[in-house]
């Protein structure tokens, strides 16, 4: 099973093309200032180049990732990628008014999972399902593996 946001492809698409546009075409009229500043190409590449950068920026929102499986969870948000054993999460949550779902390890600690978005609706509560379903799987057999004789 895999989940990435997906809504949040419509916001920040049109805003990097937005950035990248902008830019470019402020350093294109770069060179005919009137303002008595002598600019060089050097200038018009950098100004590109911010905004290449800041469409990157708002690009990487799209970057998180969950991808699970039947022996654990891969949690990949904006910074990072960790790998967690099915058996080491008390519960996939989706509290009220929160952005996006999140795993509760032991000890009151959680990690948010970014790629599930409350803005993407029906596939989040889709993925959500999911996830507990394979969650409810491995803890399930983990424990009656356990209490075997």
């Amino acid at each position: 099973m895999t989940a990435r946001p997906r809504k949040v492809w419509f916001v920040t698409v049109p805003i990097a093309v937005v950035f990248i546009a902008v830019f470019a075409v402020v350093a294109a009229l770069l060179r005919d200032s009137g303002t008595g500043v002598y600019f060089q190409v050097s200038d018009q590449v950098a100004m590109v180049g911010i905004g290449v950068l800041l469409a990157a920026g708002v690009l990487w929102l799209t970057w998180p990732k969950v991808t699970a499986d039947a022996d654990g969870i891969t949690v990949r948000n904006l910074l990072g990628r960790t790998r967690y054993p099915w058996t080491a999460i008390v519960s996939i949550t989706f509290p009220d008014g929160a952005a996006w779902a999140r795993l509760e390890l032991p000890d009151d600690e959680y990690v948010p999972v970014m790629a599930v978005q409350s803005i993407d609706g029906a596939r989040a509560v889709a993925a959500i399902r999911e996830l507990r379903s394979l969650h409810r799987a491995a803890v399930g057999s983990a424990d009656s593996a356990g209490t075997t004789s």
